[in-house]
Order: structure tokens, then sequence, then C-alpha cells
């Protein structure tokens, strides 16, 4: 019983024990439930206030967006007002000037309405006019075939007969007149392909472009130049070309040669060979060697500086060479090179105030002139030799085509032909290109248009293209159709005797006949 008493007893504090830890539990939660609704109660306020913050902003920005939107469109609608207010300004005018234009028209249909009626009037007078010759010269038909004791059938065969005989005579006189003008234009033709073949190929006695003088430090240097019987100079002469001229000019050697490059290659030998005083065969060698890769790389250097000065891209390096050789050759004494960066330039200018494509312009105007750094032995004009170096490396046939006729030598096949021909004239008649003073340009100018004016029937002479073209006006009542080609042959040939000039100039006679009629 004791034990049972003891178990009961342990049952019953146990379970005491379990039922308060139960109503602990019971009230920590509860607190902890209080607690967490309190915080959620107070998210909610808070939540509550920030929404209500952000509506406010909202709106706020809203406003300020729709006042902003507001303005802007106002600024529109004004900006909007006042295009329409300076079209309708516009269309005014357009109205007034079109008034104008209607009343002129109304005055010329009154003044026309009027002439017509002259006319009409004076043609009735001619009519009648032409009635009373017609009489007179039946007439004069009868009083002539009765003096002279002829019909007006037979009158009429004799009269064809002299006719016929002084035809045949002004024929063989107008033959003959032919016949000497085409020798004349042979001759003319003649000369000029032999100064373009001495432009290509300047011999030994064209002085002003084929020598160099190399200054000396003295004459004893000339000896030594020269070498032991002469095999120094006939070393230089045989490796580069060129002939070497040792006179009695003081202390200068010149040196002479129809290849410009040819000739830099022997000078720079030369200054080399002074500067450090070993001069011998295998050194004029050694010498001729390495200056000859030194020029090249200087003709490269020039040719890619002429492309980038001239804004041409692209291309072909043999292309780039050839420009580079051209900054060793003259025309009249104008770099070559030099020219043709001008002429590019003046063919971009004129390209963009055309419409055109200016860097198109600009590549054919570089390289228009590629065929002169071509040696004599190939033969052609330089126009042509350009025009098919074009294509081999690769050009486009309408900028070979600007580079083969921009003397003639080929049909132009393109408005871009016509500007390469005009940028070239351009430059090379330009006042001071070609060794030309300005003064004498002006005076060789005044001298054109003075020769013209000289000849009778000459109403007004103007020089244009800088002198290569001389463009005539003649009166018509005075001038007829066959002695405007008789005076433009004159005064061409008399500018061939009496003016100096570079290249050719173009004569151009005007004679101008109006008719009018008015349609009824």
């Amino acid at each position: 019983m004791l034990i049972v008493s003891i178990i009961i007893s342990l049952v019953g504090g146990a379970l005491l024990g379990i039922i308060g830890t139960l109503i602990v539990v019971k009230i920590s939660a509860n607190s902890t439930l209080s607690r967490a609704q309190r915080e959620y109660a107070q998210k909610v306020t808070d939540a509550e206030k920030e929404c209500a913050s952000l509506i406010r902003d909202a709106k706020a920005r809203a406003r300020e967006i729709e006042l902003e939107m507001r303005q802007k469109m106002e600024e529109e609608s004004r900006e909007l007002r006042k295009e329409i207010s300076a079209i309708e300004k516009r269309l005014q005018a357009k109205e007034e000037a079109i008034e104008k234009r209607a009343e002129a028209l109304d005055k010329t249909a009154i003044q026309l309405s009027a002439q017509e009626r002259e006319l009409i009037q004076k043609e009735k007078m001619l009519e009648k006019e032409r009635e009373r010759l017609i009489t007179l010269q039946q007439e004069q038909i009868r009083k002539l075939e009765t003096i002279a004791g002829l019909t007006s059938e037979q009158a009429r065969k004799e009269l064809f007969s002299m006719l016929e005989n002084e035809v045949k005579r002004d024929c063989a006189l107008q033959l003959k007149r032919i016949e000497d003008e085409m020798r004349e234009e042979a001759d003319k033709r003649a000369r000029w392909i032999i100064g373009e073949a001495i432009q290509r190929c300047a011999v030994d006695h064209v002085g002003e472009t084929t020598v160099t003088v190399v200054a000396l430090p003295n004459d004893e240097m000339k000896g030594r130049i020269i070498g032991r019987e002469g095999r120094n100079i006939r070393t230089l002469e045989n490796l580069t070309g060129v002939n070497i001229i040792i006179d009695d000019t003081p202390e200068a050697v010149i040196i002479s040669g129809f290849d410009p490059i040819r000739r830099q290659i022997a000078k720079i030998v030369l200054e080399r060979m002074i500067q450090d005083g070993r001069i011998h065969p295998a050194r004029i060698e050694e010498l001729v060697e390495k200056v000859t890769v030194e020029l090249n790389q200087t003709i490269k250097e020039r040719g890619e500086q002429a492309c980038i000065e001239a804004d041409v891209h692209g291309l072909h390096p043999e292309i780039i060479k050839l420009l580079g050789k051209l900054s060793f050759r003259t025309s009249y004494g104008q770099n070559v090179l030099r020219h043709s960066i001008e002429v590019a330039h003046l063919a971009g200018i004129m390209a963009s105030e055309l419409g055109l494509k200016p860097q198109e312009a600009k590549r054919a105007g570089l390289i228009h002139d590629i065929g002169k750094a071509l040696s004599h032995e190939v033969e052609g004009s330089h126009a042509v030799l350009g025009h098919d170096l074009a294509k081999r490396y690769g050009e486009s046939e309408v900028i070979a085509n600007a580079i083969g006729a921009h003397h003639g030598d080929m049909p132009m096949n393109s408005v871009l032909a016509v500007l390469i021909q005009a940028a070239d004239a351009m430059s090379a008649s330009r006042p001071g290109a070609r060794s030309e003073s300005l003064q004498i340009y002006l005076k060789r100018l005044e001298q054109l248009e003075s020769i013209c004016n000289s000849f009778p029937g000459v109403e007004k002479a103007y020089a244009i293209q800088a002198g290569r073209e001389v463009r005539v006006i003649v009166q018509p009542e005075q001038v007829s159709d066959a002695e405007s080609a008789t005076i433009a042959r004159e005064l061409a040939k008399k500018i061939e005797n009496e003016v100096t000039y570079p290249g050719q100039i173009k004569v151009t006679v005007v004679r101008e006949t109006r008719a009018v009629e008015i349609a009824k």
C-alpha cells in the first residue's frame, strides 16, 4: 500500500508540473500573439502612410509632366503658326508676282497684236510692190530682147555657159586652196607630233630640263672625278646612263641626260663622293646601288605623300610609284606631280559644285598624267598610255576614259572626262604655272584680242580659258558664213606667226543671224 501511495504521489506531482508548464506556455503564446498583432498593425499603418506619400508624389509628378507637355505643345503651336504665316507671305508674294507677270503678258499681247496689224499692212504693200516689179521686169525683158536680138531662152543659155566657165575656174582655185590648206594642216600636225615626242623624250639639246649642275669645293676635284685615264667618270657614266660634262666652268660639273631619275642618282652619288673624299670605281658602284635603292624609296614616299595631299586612297602600289616618278619630271617648267595634285583639287571642287562624286574626280585628276612617267621606249601618247595603265591596275572605265580623253586622243564618255580636261587646262594655263610671268600673260591676252579686232567685220573679240581659246563675234551684215571660215583660218595663221604661247589656241568665229516669224 505504501508503494501504491508513493506511486500515486509521484504521478500527481508530475501531472501538476505538466499542467503548470502548459499554463506557462499558453500565457507566453498569448503574449507573443499580442505582440505580433501589434507589430502587424504598426506595419499596416506604416505601409498605408507610405502608399499615401507615394500617391501624393505621383500626383505631383503627373502635374509637372502635364505642365511640361502643355508648354511644349504651346511652343510647337507657336512655331507652327510662324511657319504657316511665312508660307502665307510667300504665297501672297508669288500671287503678286504672277499677277504682275500676267499684266506684263497682257501688255505684250497687245503690243504683238499691234505689230501683227502693222506686219499685215506691210505685207500687203510688199505684195503690191512685188507685182509692180514683176511687171517692170517683164517690160525690161521685152526691151532687152528687142535690143539684143535674142530671145530669153537664147540669153539664158549664153548666161549659163558663162556661169559654167566661171564656176569651173572658181572650183579649180578652190581645189588649189584646199590642197594648200591641207598641206599646211599636215605640217602643223607634224610639228605637234614632234613637239609631243620631244616633250616625252627630251634629249641633250633641251638644256633647261635635261641638265643638272653639281657644285665642287675646288677645281682640283675635277681631276679626281675623271680619275686615272678617265676610269672614274666612265664608271659613273656607264652605271647611271648620263653624260658628265667637265668643262671650263669654275667649280662646277654638269650632268646631262634625258632621264631625270638617272640624273638625280648621278648627282647624289657625286655629292656623296665629294663629301667623303673617296672616289674610285668600287666606291662608285657601291654608291650607285645604294642611292638607287634610296631613290626608289623616296619615289614611293613622294607618291604616297601626293595621295595624302590630294585625299585619294586605295591606289595600286605601281600607280603610286609612277606618281612618285612624276616629281622628277617637268612640262614647260611646271612640275608634273604638283600639276597633277592641283588638277585633282580643281576637279574635286568642280565636281562638288556640279553634284558629282568629288572623290572620283580627285582620283582621275591625280593620275591623269601617269603616262608621262613611262620611258620614251613605250609607244603612244601619254594620255592613251595612262588609260591602259589605269585599266591594268584596276581603275574603273570612267576614270580610265577621263585619263585617255583629256587631250582628245579618244572620245569622252562621261562628264568626268570633260572635268579633267578643263582642270588640266586651268592648271597648265593659269598665270605663272609654266614659266610665264603675269605681265607676259596679260600682254599675250591683249595681243590676241588686238589681232582679232584688226580684221574687218569683227564686232567683238574675247580671249577666254586663260588664253587657250579666242571667241570672235562678227557682224552678220558684213561677213557671210563662208567668210567666217576664212576669217577663222586667217586668224589662226596670224596668231601662229605673231604670238608666242605654250600649247595651242582655239579660234572660234561666231556669226549669228536671227529670223523671227509669228504663227497666227
